[in-house]
């Protein structure tokens, strides 16, 4: 296995009204040294976390906070994103209050987005607040979802419409954690990673193209880089919009079609991220029609080397609507999309008719018959 050299990039959350949190890319072994720093009171910790990851690092995360004092209690869940539900919420709820935690007990989010979304949300509601650390173990919640505050749990209404905005005392992020992913939850992760430089930085997007091989297949020494400029797309958008009031809706580059495409299939079916880069090929031809100086074919030949193996047999466009409709994204019944008006600029639309939408949809089958050749 590769390993990877770490030392430790710092990037900070500085909100308007004057909280502020550091974003730390670096080796698990020195977690501790940043919960000092935070100012978080050795003693215990609640940490959760899913079957998958326990499994693979459980063990070195409790070894590494027993060291420095700290008495850590772990609850483990089912991994997956049934897991993100008012069930095993209320699972964490008891696990907690039956060990004795105090309102200075930190909890340890210890997974990818669903652990994030779901632990947070229980931070955030357990004895009105306790100190969260986001640990998280995917690329896409390294990058994204552990950043910036959303929490929550599904309903059987949508994806994510129970939660708050509750921020973290400190997010950290291992690198190493990330090549024991399953090849599909890494590509998955990588489409993310287009999204933000798309949306936000030029510079990145040219990194990807002249890495990109070797950061596919995960080459170890270009992990810490790879997250941190990532990392630093989503801090400029939420310390400029904690509460996704405007600025922040640029995030959902491709998600329109994206949840669609996952609600439609069938939850599990396509990965968030095969979901997002199906959708990110739809919004940049919608872009390409409003903004015919867009590089529209350098921007979709990267996309189109993520991997997805899916068939898109059943996703009709009828249906993709249908779902869109049903969207939290929703706004006064409009549909709003993210589009492109450069790489690296990106802003929100309602103004979007249904036969773009249809040939937007056209293009992305077009692509995936070509690319597979039938």
């Amino acid at each position: 296995m590769h390993t990877v050299s770490l030392h430790s990039m710092v990037h900070e959350v500085a909100l308007p009204d004057g909280r502020r949190y550091p974003i730390v890319v670096g080796g698990l072994q020195a977690l501790p040294e940043w919960l000092d720093r935070i100012g978080l009171q050795r003693g215990r910790c609640l940490i959760v976390t899913d079957e998958n990851v326990a499994a693979l690092h459980l063990d070195l995360l409790r070894t590494t906070l027993e060291a420095f004092g700290w008495l850590p209690h772990a609850l483990i869940l089912p991994a997956g994103e049934e897991t993100k539900s008012l069930t095993h919420l209320s699972q964490i709820y008891d696990a907690a209050l039956a060990w004795g935690i105090d309102r200075r007990t930190p909890l340890l989010a210890f997974g990818g987005g669903v652990i994030g979304d779901l632990a947070g949300f229980a931070a955030a509601t357990l004895l009105r607040g306790l100190p969260l650390v986001q640990v998280p173990t995917t690329l896409i919640a390294q990058v994204d979802s552990a950043i910036g505050g959303k929490t929550g749990i599904n309903h059987a209404r949508g994806k994510n419409l129970i939660g708050a905005f509750y921020q973290p005392e400190l997010v950290y992020a291992d690198p190493t954690l990330l090549l024991t992913l399953p090849e599909r939850e890494w590509t998955s992760g990588l489409a993310e990673v287009i999204k933000h430089a798309l949306i936000g930085d030029a510079d990145l997007f040219a990194f990807l193209e002249a890495h990109w091989e070797v950061i596919r297949h995960r080459a170890a020494e270009l992990l810490p880089q790879l997250i941190a400029q990532a990392m630093a797309v989503k801090v400029r958008v939420v310390v400029q919009d904690e509460r996704e009031s405007g600025l922040r809706a640029i995030l959902n580059f491709g998600h329109t079609f994206g949840h669609a495409i996952e609600r439609v299939a069938g939850y599990g079916r396509f990965t968030h991220g095969e979901a997002v880069a199906l959708g990110m090929l739809a919004a940049l031809w919608l872009s390409h029609q409003r903004h015919p100086e867009l590089p529209f074919d350098r921007l979709c030949s990267l996309i189109l080397k993520l991997p997805i193996a899916q068939p898109l047999d059943g996703l009709t466009f009828s249906l993709l609507l249908d779902a869109m409709q049903v969207d939290k994204k929703t706004l006064a019944s409009r549909l709003r999309f993210v589009l492109l008006q450069a790489l690296g600029k990106a802003y929100v639309t309602d103004k979007v008719s249904v036969g773009e939408l249809q040939a937007a949809w056209q293009f992305v089958l077009e692509m995936r018959r070509l690319a597979v050749g039938t």
